[in-house]
């Protein structure tokens, strides 16, 4: 089971990046992929979900309007989408996959994301 997130890079306050997360050693349709954040010295925040069986996601309410993660299952592929992007955006983001939201137990490598002008 692997996960590789890429996307990540320096973007000025306002921009926007697309996150991706290519899932290998498993299919991605039978497995959630929820996206974690860490910036320095601050906790994990796992700042979006989405259920392998409808698609459901789920947005944590700090970047509702502004995230928005989806799935192509015939890539193998998730993805998070990051508008409107602040500096308090700045950190590592991890794609972890589970058997649903609530258990994500494989981590991949993250993709740091720098907001800076």
């Amino acid at each position: 089971v692997q996960l590789q997130a890429s996307g990540g890079g320096l973007v000025q306050p306002g921009g926007s990046l697309r996150l991706s997360c290519v899932v290998s050693g498993f299919s991605l349709e039978y497995y959630a992929i929820g996206w974690i954040r860490q910036a320095p010295g601050k906790e994990r925040q796992g700042v979006a979900c989405i259920d392998s069986s409808e698609g459901r996601t789920h947005v944590m309410d700090s970047v509702k309007g502004r995230f928005t993660t989806f799935r192509d299952n015939a890539k193998n592929t998730a993805y998070l989408q990051i508008n409107s992007l602040e500096p308090e955006d700045t950190a590592v983001y991890y794609c972890v996959a589970g058997h649903n939201c609530q258990s994500l137990d494989y981590w991949g490598q993250g993709t740091q994301v720098t907001v800076s002008s």
